[in-house]
């Protein structure tokens, strides 16, 4: 076998390296652009919704039933995403973008959706404007991103707001199963009881109770998580501004 020329394996080294730091083709960003658009625009109906619900009723009690099924449409659509990264066209974690966007996904449907009772509670409305306000951030970020013009005031929005609006978001997420655990408990919703033929048994409260526990490491992570990339992001753009 003959050995390669001194200067190949530097330059296929620095093709491949050249490809990864290309984004997607062409027809990827095309279909990511879109996506973003139309995921942009679904949170800004949700937003538009509790507006109008709030002006129309005087009262941010209930609000979640003027946006649940775009709630559900919207948030359930962010499962794409775990695809996005799965086929390579976002250069995401598939790990943390499936546990980010599946852990919303189960507070939509197997705790909000499933316990009716908590529907009403007023945690609800707060992961839910959390939520919102996130995400009409996040999707235009994305979208001008894509589209190689991003204004400096979404960068800034996109690291600066969840600050605020990320222990909103899990502050309104906990106390809303925690409000769910007694309905949950007393009904056994979702729990498998022994005997049974497959001689399996699950207890949906106790593993909600798990949920709630496991925020404990995870929270702390992403969020400093976020914070290092504040930083990094925006830190030499307000370290220039003191300077001048």
């Amino acid at each position: 076998m003959s050995a390669a020329a001194p200067g190949t394996s530097k330059a296929a080294h620095s093709d491949v390296a050249a490809k990864k730091k290309k984004g997607p083709g062409a027809l990827a960003t095309a279909y990511l652009v879109i996506y973003n658009v139309v995921m942009t625009a679904g949170w800004l109906v949700i937003a538009v919704g509790l507006v109008r619900a709030y002006l129309a009723r005087g009262s941010y009690h209930g609000l979640y039933y003027s946006i649940e099924k775009p709630l559900k449409f919207f948030q359930t659509g962010a499962v794409l995403e775990i695809l996005h990264c799965a086929v390579g066209i976002v250069p995401s974690s598939v790990v943390l973008t499936g546990f980010q966007v599946m852990s919303r996904v189960f507070l939509t449907w197997a705790v909000t959706h499933s316990v009716r009772e908590v529907q009403s509670e007023d945690s609800v409305l707060l992961f839910v404007t959390a939520w919102t306000v996130t995400e009409i951030i996040r999707y235009s970020f994305y979208t001008f991103s894509l589209l190689n013009h991003l204004p400096y005031l979404i960068k800034w929005a996109r690291y600066t707001f969840f600050l605020v609006l990320y222990p909103m978001g899990v502050s309104g997420e906990l106390l809303t199963i925690y409000a769910a655990l007694p309905v949950v408990q007393k009904t056994g919703l979702y729990s498998v009881t022994l005997p049974n033929k497959y001689n399996f048994s699950f207890d949906y409260y106790s593993f909600l109770i798990l949920v709630m526990v496991s925020y404990i490491p995870l929270f702390p992570q992403l969020y400093f998580h976020m914070i290092r990339q504040r930083k990094k992001v925006l830190g030499h753009i307000e370290d220039y501004s003191k300077v001048e």
